[in-house]
C-alpha cells in the first residue's frame, strides 16, 4: 500500500472516534471557559446539537449585571440605541482606564506592570478579532447576498490576500514585542497561560463556539460582532496605546475602524448586513440579534470591569507577588519540606499558598530572605537564585522583577525590631487575586460539549442524500465518518496505480518550486488548444447537457477551500492564498461576481431552472446523472477537513485551478459563443485562474511553502512523503475509473467500518 494510501486508510479510525464524544477535548483542570476556547479554535471541531445548543442559549439569555452601571438601561430598545450605547460605554470606559496611565503615578515599574496585565487580559478576545463570523459562509448559501455580505467583512477581518494581516495577527506582534507571546500561537495554546484570567476567555469562548454552530446562532453572532464594532478599541488597550502609542498597529486592532482603501467602516457594513438578516428572517432574526448585542454588552462590561479592578489592585507590588507565589505554589509544594519558615515547613506555606497567598508574603516579608526595601540585598533575589543557590532558574527574569518590586516596595524593618514568634497570627496579606473569579458560567456548556451528541444521527443513504446534508457547515457523527470514509476511499481510487502511469506533477519536488513546471502546464495547454482547432465543436445539446451535469460541481465553486475560511487558517503563510481564491470564487463579496450566480445565469439562457443548491430538491432533481455528484461530494468532504488533508487539498487546489487555463476554458468559450450562450463564466476564470499572478500561480506558491518547510528525510510527515500526498491530491480531481482503482476505493472504506 503507499504510503498516502496508508495516510487515507489511517484517518478511519479518528472518524469512528468522532461518534462518540468530541475528541481532542481538554480537560476541565483549567477552567470550563479555557475547555471551551481551546476545543472551538480547532478548524475541525465538531460540536453536538441539542444539549449544547440549549445550555449555549441559557448562557446568552443570563443577562450579567456584575459592573453595569444603574443607568445602563436599553433606551427605546432599538438596535439603534443599543449601538449608541455601546459606543458611549466605550467611550468612557476608555478615558476610565486612561486614568490609570497618569504619568508619575505609582512605584517604579508600575505602567509596565499595567501594559503587561492588560494586554495580556484582552489577549483572548484581540488574538480571534473577527474569528466569529468564519463558517457564516457554507457551500449551500455561497450565493446569497446576505452571506456575501458578512464574508466581505470577514475578509477585512483577516487581511485577505496578505499573511498574517489580520487583526489577530496585529495583536500577536503586539504580544511578540512585549515578550508576552510564548503561549500565543496558535490560539488555542492560550488557555495554558496562567498569567490570564479564567474570565477573559468567557466571551470569546461562546463566541466561537457558536461560530461552529452558524445555523442556530446567526443572528446572535452577528448581535455580538456589531457590538464590538460600536465599542471599538477594547477600553483597556487604551491604557496601552497611551503608553506604547508607536509598538501597535492601532487601527487594525480597533474592530470597528477602517482598514487601508476600504470604504463604509465595519460598524456599518455589519449594521448592513444586520438589516439583511432582519429583511431576511424578520422580527424572529431581530431578536436574535438584540439578544447576542445584550449579552456581548453586559459580558463587556462585567470582563472589563474585572480587569480595570485587577490593574488597580496591581499599584500594589504585592497584589504581582501573591499572583506569582499562587502560580508557582503547586509545582514548588513538591520540594522544600526541610526548609522551615517561622518553623512550618516551605513546601507546607506553598500548598496553603494556592488559595491564599497572603500569610507567605508575610512571613517571608518577616524573614532574614527578605531585605525590606532593598532587593539588591536580598538573598531571595541573589544567593538562593544564583548559580550555585537551591531555586536556580526557578524564576523568570520577569519572576525575579516582580519580586524585586515587592521587596522595594516594603518599609525598612526597624533595627530594634523582635525576631518574630514561631506561630504568627494571620495576617491581613494580599488574597489570592480573582478579577472575574465569579461563578463558572460556562461549566454547563463545557460539559454539554463534553457529553457529545445524543445521538449519532443519521448516516447518508446515498450521494444525493450526502450532498444535500453537506451544504451546511454543521454536522452529526454519522455525517462527519461518512464524510471521513467518502474521503479516504476517494483518495484510495486516486492513488491506486500511481507507481505505473504517467501524471503531470513530477515525481519528485525541486528546491526550485513549482513556477517552472507550472509555465510549461499553460505552454502545453495553449499547444493542445491550437492543435485542436480544426476538430469540430460538440453539438449544441451537448454544450447543454455538459452544462447542466457540471452544475452540482460548479455551484459549489470553491468548497473545498471551505475550512481554509478558519481565522488562523486563512492569515497563515499557507492558507491566505487558498482563503484568497475562496474569497475569489465567491465574488469578493459582490453577487455580480459571483461564480454560482454567474453560472445560474447560463444556465437560465440554455432554459434550465434549478432549485435552491441547498436544497433536497436539487440534490435529487432527476436531471442530474447520479455520477455527476461523485466528484463535488468528494469536494464537499474534503473540504471540512483541512488539517487532515492539508496535502491532498493543495494537490486537488493546483489541479482544479490549472484544470482549464489556456485551453480548455478557451474551448468551451468557443462553443458557448457559437450557439449565442454568455461566455462569461469561462472568461472571468481564464484570467483569475491565470499562471502569473492568479489562482493556478496561488496553488502552486501554496505547496511550495509547504513543502520548503519540511525536513528532506525519508519517514511520514517528511518532504517525500508530503509530495506523494500533494499527488494524490492533485490526481483525485480526475481519478482512475478503472474496476481496480473503485475496489481499492471501497476496500479502504470497508476496512474503515470494520475496526
Amino acid at each position: 500500500m503507499h504510503s498516502q494510501q496508508a495516510a487515507a486508510t489511517a484517518t478511519l479510525s479518528a472518524a469512528e472516534h468522532q461518534a462518540g464524544g468530541p475528541h481532542g477535548l481538554p480537560g476541565d483542570g483549567g477552567g470550563s471557559a479555557r475547555t471551551v476556547y481551546a476545543y472551538a479554535t480547532d478548524p475541525e471541531a465538531s460540536l453536538p446539537e441539542g444539549r449544547f445548543v440549549e445550555e449555549v442559549r441559557t448562557v446568552l439569555r443570563r443577562r450579567t449585571t456584575g459592573t453595569a452601571p444603574a443607568t445602563a438601561s436599553d433606551g427605546d430598545g432599538s438596535l439603534d440605541a443599543l449601538v449608541r450605547q455601546a459606543a458611549d460605554w466605550g467611550t468612557a470606559e476608555r478615558e476610565r482606564y486612561l486614568t490609570l496611565a497618569g504619568a508619575g503615578e505609582g512605584p517604579e515599574g508600575h505602567r509596565e506592570v499595567l501594559v503587561r496585565r492588560a494586554v495580556l487580559g484582552c489577549a483572548p478576545l484581540a488574538l480571534l478579532s473577527g474569528a466569529w463570523l468564519q463558517w457564516l459562509s457554507a457551500p449551500g448559501n455561497a450565493d446569497d447576498p446576505l452571506v456575501l455580505r458578512i464574508l466581505a467583512l470577514y475578509a477585512s477581518d483577516v487581511g485577505a490576500g496578505h499573511p498574517a494581516a489580520s487583526r489577530g495577527s496585529a495583536y500577536l506582534e503586539l504580544l511578540r514585542r512585549l515578550r508576552l507571546a510564548e503561549n500565543a500561537a496558535p490560539a488555542a495554546r492560550l488557555t495554558g497561560d496562567q498569567r490570564i484570567p479564567d474570565g477573559a476567555f468567557r466571551l470569546p469562548a461562546l463566541l466561537l463556539a457558536m461560530s461552529r454552530r452558524p445555523d442556530d446562532f446567526r443572528g446572535e453572532i452577528l448581535g455580538a460582532d456589531l457590538c464590538l464594532r460600536a465599542v471599538g478599541l477594547l477600553p483597556a488597550l487604551e491604557l496601552v496605546q497611551e503608553v506604547l502609542p508607536t509598538e501597535a498597529d492601532w487601527a487594525t486592532l480597533d474592530p470597528g475602524g477602517r482598514r487601508e482603501g476600504e470604504g463604509p467602516s465595519p460598524v456599518e457594513r455589519c449594521r448592513a448586513a444586520v438589516d439583511a438578516l432582519v429583511e431576511q428572517e424578520g422580527e424572529r432574526g431581530a431578536d436574535a440579534v438584540r439578544s447576542g448585542f445584550r449579552w456581548m454588552l453586559a459580558g463587556l462590561r462585567d470582563w472589563s470591569g474585572a480587569l480595570h479592578a485587577e490593574l488597580v489592585a496591581a499599584g500594589d507590588p504585592a497584589f504581582d507577588m501573591a499572583e506569582l507565589m499562587r502560580l508557582r505554589a503547586r509545582e514548588g509544594a513538591v520540594y522544600h519540606h526541610q526548609f522551615l519558615l517561622e518553623g512550618k515547613p516551605l513546601a507546607r506555606w506553598l500548598a496553603e499558598c494556592r488559595t491564599d497567598p497572603g500569610p507567605l508574603l508575610d512571613a517571608l516579608a518577616r524573614s532574614k530572605l527578605v531585605k525590606p526595601g532593598r532587593s539588591g540585598a536580598s538573598s531571595l533575589v541573589r544567593g538562593l537564585v544564583g548559580e550555585r543557590g537551591p531555586m536556580f532558574r526557578v524564576f523568570s527574569p520577569e519572576d525575579l522583577t516582580v519580586i524585586r518590586r515587592w521587596i522595594d516596595s516594603l518599609p525598612a524593618r526597624p533595627a530594634e525590631a523582635p525576631e518574630p514568634r514561631a506561630e504568627p497570627e494571620p495576617g491581613p496579606g494580599p488574597k489570592k487575586p480573582s478579577p472575574g473569579a465569579t461563578r463558572d458560567h460556562l461549566a454547563a456548556v463545557a460539559a454539554a460539549l463534553r457529553a457529545g451528541a445524543r445521538s449519532p444521527g443519521r448516516t447518508p443513504s446515498g450521494l444525493r442524500e450526502a450532498y444535500h446534508l453537506l451544504m451546511n457547515r454543521t454536522d452529526t457523527p454519522a455525517l462527519r465518518s461518512w464524510a471521513m470514509d467518502y474521503v479516504a476511499g476517494w483518495l484510495a481510487r486516486s492513488g491506486h496505480g500511481m507507481d505505473r502511469t504517467a501524471m503531470p506533477l513530477p515525481e519528485r519536488w525541486g528546491h526550485e518550486g513549482l513556477r517552472p513546471w507550472l509555465q510549461a502546464q499553460h505552454d502545453q495547454h495553449g499547444a493542445e488548444f491550437e492543435e485542436n482547432a480544426a476538430v469540430p465543436l460538440p453539438s449544441k445539446e451537448a454544450v447543454v447537457d455538459d452544462t447542466v451535469q457540471t452544475a452540482p460541481l460548479t455551484l459549489i465553486d470553491g468548497s473545498w477551500l471551505q475550512g481554509f475560511t478558519d481565522y488562523e487558517q486563512a492569515s497563515s503563510a499557507i492558507g491566505h492564498s487558498l482563503f484568497e481564491t475562496y474569497w475569489d470564487e465567491l465574488g469578493n463579496g459582490e453577487p455580480h461576481l459571483n461564480h454560482p450566480l454567474i453560472y445560474r445565469d447560463v444556465l437560465k439562457e440554455m432554459g434550465v431552472e434549478l432549485p435552491p443548491t441547498a436544497s433536497a430538491a436539487f440534490a435529487q432533481w432527476p436531471g442530474f446523472r447520479e455520477e455527476s455528484l461523485e466528484l463535488p461530494v468528494y469536494w464537499l468532504c474534503v473540504g471540512r477537513f483541512p488539517q487532515t488533508f492539508l496535502p491532498e487539498v493543495l494537490g486537488l487546489n493546483l489541479a482544479m485551478e490549472l484544470s482549464g487555463v489556456g485551453g480548455t476554458y478557451r474551448r468551451a468559450r468557443l462553443a458557448l459563443k457559437a450557439y449565442g450562450f454568455s461566455t462569461r463564466f469561462v472568461d472571468i476564470h481564464n484570467t483569475i485562474d491565470n499562471v502569473a499572478t492568479g489562482h493556478s500561480a496561488w496553488a502552486a506558491d501554496a505547496v511550495d511553502t509547504l513543502l520548503a518547510s519540511l525536513p528532506d528525510a525519508p519517514g511520514p510527515g517528511a518532504r517525500a512523503d508530503m509530495w506523494g500526498r500533494v499527488r494524490v491530491g492533485y490526481r483525485s480531481l480526475n481519478p482512475p475509473r478503472t474496476v481496480g482503482a473503485r475496489l481499492a476505493a471501497r476496500r479502504t472504506r470497508f476496512t474503515g467500518r470494520r475496526r
